[in-house]
């Protein structure tokens, strides 16, 4: 195991490293050979569209990549699973973001780490540089500043803001619950849920399930501390739209007869006896990366009536954001989105769940070894892989923001996009 790991800790630094340092570079979409392409491309010929667009800022979308280019920006306080490490140390993590939005959406992204000690700082800094792209992912933010920063920078900002750690987990969390607790015969109206964790993603994610249908007074949130209840005073306000009236303290109280555990916290913290109690046909998603709240393996031998999903790749079921973020930016650059709002949030998620209903194309089985695939406790999810989550999602969102009147332009007529 020791050997194992080894080496692909070295294999992933020689991935950034070789041949070329890092994972982008720029390249050219125009000809840049002679005399007179330079003359355009800069002096003197650049001040044309320098006035077009000093007379109407939109032109800036006609003359200027800005439509097609997103901005991955970092303070690097919450990076991945590693913690507060600085900006600067966020940096691979920003270029792999941008990497998944050229390759899945076609899409131009650039990384900006930012060195600001307060939140306050962060938000002046990336209000200040919006108006250069088409739309802004925040990534790798901690919680509560993460919260805040967010809000501050959809109301500032005149380009769409999303903050992937909480919506683009919520999105991809959303569609696979629903598809897992119709194979088990359950209403999302109906069931029970434990959520362990009241972090970022945790608490978009509880958002997000009530918007598509559960019940507040059927969900328990935990935190370090225990079960999120109204006698508490240690907890912050985004903790506090969670506290219930309830005699509940642990995660031994809570998860009695649970139907769905819903784990963004850390490794190796739901028992397998605590798994025992929970109701008939349960839903555990647990999303600690790289280890989850129960290891799978450990969580089948207990129940084999148990639909499981985690965060990792080499298991089924695996909660990954890039089923869902290249694919919303997509759809809202394409409208000129000025948000990214509830409406698109739930198309996706719709279009997300029903392509796992169809069938698997032929190119995404073999991918993953030739087996079959289709909707079932192993398969809740599509893979990252299928081409058509590029046209339905992006289609799904992009019609959502003109019918709930976030757009600035109409339903494309180039839609449904094709596959990369």
């Amino acid at each position: 195991m020791k050997d194992a790991k080894e080496a692909l800790r070295q294999a992933a630094l020689d991935y950034h490293a070789l041949p070329t340092p890092g994972k982008l570079s720029v390249e050219l979409t125009t000809p840049a050979q002679t005399q007179e392409d330079l003359s355009l491309a800069y002096s003197p010929g650049v001040a044309e569209p320098v006035r077009e667009i000093a007379r109407d800022p939109d032109a800036a979308y006609q003359y200027t990549g800005k439509g097609n280019l997103v901005a991955v920006i970092s303070n690097g306080s919450a990076i991945l699973g590693l913690g507060n490490l600085g900006p600067l140390a966020s940096k691979p993590v920003m270029e792999g973001k941008s990497l998944l939005f050229k390759r899945f959406a076609d899409i131009n992204s650039v990384d900006i780490e930012v060195e600001a000690k307060s939140p306050e700082r962060f938000i002046e800094t990336v209000s200040a540089i919006a108006n250069t792209f088409g739309g802004i992912n925040l990534e790798d933010i901690k919680a509560p500043e993460c919260f805040h920063i967010e809000e501050a920078l959809i109301e500032r900002c005149p380009v769409p803001v999303f903050h992937d750690d909480q919506h683009g987990t919520a999105i991809v969390t959303v569609a696979g619950m629903l598809n897992a607790l119709e194979i088990q015969g359950k209403k999302i109206e109906d069931v029970r849920m434990v959520c362990l964790g009241a972090g970022a993603a945790a608490t978009a994610c509880c958002k997000l399930l009530l918007a598509a249908g559960a019940k507040k007074e059927q969900i328990t949130m935990l935190d370090s501390r225990g079960v999120i209840h109204s006698g508490r005073t240690d907890i912050n306000a985004y903790k506090g739209e969670w506290a219930r009236d309830t005699e509940m303290r642990t995660l031994d109280d809570a998860i009695e007869g649970a139907d769905v555990f819903l784990g963004v916290s850390g490794p190796d913290l739901l028992s397998a006896e605590q798994l025992r109690r929970m109701a008939p046909q349960p839903v555990v998603f647990a999303c600690s990366n790289p280890s989850p709240e129960i290891a799978p393996e450990l969580a089948h031998s207990v129940r084999d009536d148990l639909i499981m999903a985690t965060g990792r790749s080499d298991y089924p079921n695996q909660v990954n954001n890039v089923l869902c973020f290249p694919f919303i930016f997509r759809g809202a650059l394409d409208v000129r989105a000025v948000r990214i709002n509830e409406d698109m949030k739930l198309a996706a998620i719709e279009a997300i769940r029903k392509i796992a209903h169809l069938p698997v194309p032929d190119a995404v089985r073999e991918g993953y070894g030739g087996i079959e695939l289709g909707l079932g406790p192993d398969y809740i999810l599509p893979k990252p892989t299928d081409p058509r989550l590029l046209p339905e999602v992006a289609a799904a969102v992009a019609r959502a923001a003109v019918d709930s009147g976030a757009a600035r332009l109409p339903y494309p007529d180039h839609y449904p996009l094709e596959a990369i």
